[in-house]
């Protein structure tokens, strides 16, 4: 039976973890918060108290981890064991990809450069699309956990860092719409237009946007129960911000960034993404 050690069992790690074990895969989860780990045992997933007890006769290592950081201080004191392959599903940007590659090199681990699109909802219906980016002879075994957590894998190529490349590119469309959708509303709101007509204006045409349709609500609402924390929306957007560099003008992940810091220093770090309408907004 395949092994998987998982770190990382926050908003997404912990329903990617539950869908691995429902798919008979044996799973060890760890995380540095371990009650936001304990859930699983419910589901049949081995808690374990250190990342080190996880990887022990491990198959695969997935992490899912908030940051690049993160990934390598948690990887740099593991001791792997001959065939564990390491499936890197954290968004960590162009740099830390890199960085992870040349760790994995060093301890003799296949690497996979695998981001993750979607969120919580599609975390936990196993329907999320894995971004696949390492060596061609892993492709059947990783195939085995990425059936588990997700409804389509793109594998890209052998190269480290190019699943991530194409993460930012669609994160920097993501923020666009959630970012465009909080301004097209608090300007309807500045200018006493009912906000329902931003939606029915655009329902059947071309520019009818669903993320608009799950965030907008929430804004008009105030209330922003959470998919994708904003204080994890604003590290993406930092990461598209310093991919770009000098090369291209990326003012609407800018414009976000600037909107989800405002946020998370207003106390909504921790809820949903949308919550950048209360960046936008002047209180």
């Amino acid at each position: 039976m395949t092994t998987v050690a998982f770190l990382g069992t926050g908003i997404m790690g912990r329903p990617m973890a539950a869908n691995l074990a429902r798919a008979g895969v044996t799973v060890r989860a760890w995380n540095r918060t371990r009650a936001k780990a304990e859930p699983l045992a419910a589901e049949g997933v081995t808690v374990v108290e250190s990342p080190g007890e996880a990887v022990k006769g491990a198959d695969f290592l997935v992490t899912m981890l908030s940051d690049g950081p993160a990934v390598a201080e948690v990887f740099r004191g593991l001791s792997l064991e001959p065939g564990t392959i390491w499936l890197q599903t954290s968004t960590v940007g162009i740099e830390w990809a890199d960085r992870l590659a040349e760790a994995s090199v060093a301890a003799g681990v296949p690497f996979v450069d695998c981001p993750v699109m979607g969120t919580k909802g599609p975390a936990e219906q196993g329907q999320l699309q894995v971004l696949a980016a390492g060596p061609d002879n892993v492709h059947d075994g990783a195939a085995e956990v990425f059936d588990a957590i997700g409804s389509r894998t793109r594998w890209l190529g052998t190269e480290p860092g190019t699943a991530t490349r194409l993460k930012l590119v669609m994160n920097a469309w993501i923020l666009a719409l959630t970012n465009g959708a909080g301004e097209s509303l608090a300007l309807a709101k500045v200018l006493g237009v009912d906000p329902q007509l931003f939606f029915d204006v655009m329902s059947g045409t071309g520019f009818d946007v669903p993320y608009a349709r799950a965030k907008g609500p929430m804004m008009l609402s105030g209330e922003y129960p959470t998919s994708f924390p904003a204080s994890l929306a604003a590290k993406d957007a930092r990461l598209v911000v310093e991919a770009a560099g000098d090369a291209i003008d990326v003012g609407g992940a800018a414009a976000a960034l600037a909107h989800l810091e405002t946020a998370v220093e207003a106390g909504h770090g921790e809820d949903d993404m949308a919550a950048v309408y209360e960046g936008i907004v002047k209180r």
